[in-house]
């Protein structure tokens, strides 16, 4: 047995979640720009709900222009139209749903759960077949953890399994602090949208900021308390 110890986690990178897409125009116009700007892994698009064959065609618009650039495009829920609409895979919310969604997303595309109010849920997921876990997103009342139990949460899963795990930031700092946990991704999305020097602006600080936080994690430096600069 060797001694070496396991290569250092590579940086996290951005995972977007889109507005409510209802006209996809603006975003279409919006979207090359902003995956050129900062290192975007994927891009979650949140679809309104209607016939299947808009919500298709929505989805049949946006996914050339993510995949161009290189990231993946995932349906928020809907994994009946991944393969129709020409998406890698699908984010699901919880266990149950995952499993319905895995027979037709796998091996092909993607799984990603989220919705997991329990470590043991956790795991399950990641036994199931999850492509990856999201911690820290809101429940149907809005209500979500503390970002410190986030942070802890992600930082238990990244120490133990396999999977990715991504967190679910609501604001710069939570993302900084997310990075430095040990998340593979850090979802954004509508703090990005709102904020006011425009969505670009808002993505190139967040990358530059989980970058900072994943470099002074493998320093061994603490990176709360740091500029978030």
């Amino acid at each position: 047995m060797s001694n070496k110890s396991p290569p250092p986690r590579p940086a996290p990178r951005l995972y977007l979640a889109t507005p409510v897409v209802d006209d996809p125009a603006s975003l279409l116009a919006e979207l090359p720009g902003l995956l050129a700007a900062a290192d975007v892994a994927a891009v979650l698009l949140r679809l309104k709900v209607t016939d299947q064959r808009t919500m298709i065609s929505r989805i049949k618009a946006l996914a050339p222009p993510v995949q161009k650039a290189g990231a993946a495009l995932l349906v928020d829920g809907h994994p009946e139209l991944v393969a129709r609409g020409g998406a890698d895979g699908a984010h699901l919310p919880g266990i149950a749903a995952l499993k319905e969604a895995l027979p037709s997303l796998k091996p092909d595309r993607i799984a990603g759960v989220g919705g997991l109010t329990t470590r043991h849920h956790s795991m399950d997921a990641g036994e199931i077949g999850a492509d990856y876990v999201l911690f820290g997103e809101p429940d149907a009342k809005g209500q979500r953890p503390s970002s410190q139990a986030i942070a802890e949460r992600l930082d238990w899963w990244a120490e133990l399994f396999e999977p990715p795990c991504v967190g679910f930031a609501i604001s710069l700092e939570e993302a900084h602090e997310f990075a430095a946990s040990g998340a593979d991704f850090v979802l954004v999305g509508d703090f990005i949208w709102a904020d006011p020097r425009g969505p670009k602006a808002a993505l190139v600080e967040i990358d530059a900021a989980i970058k900072k936080a994943h470099a002074a994690a493998l320093a061994g430096q603490n990176p709360a308390g740091q500029e978030h600069g």
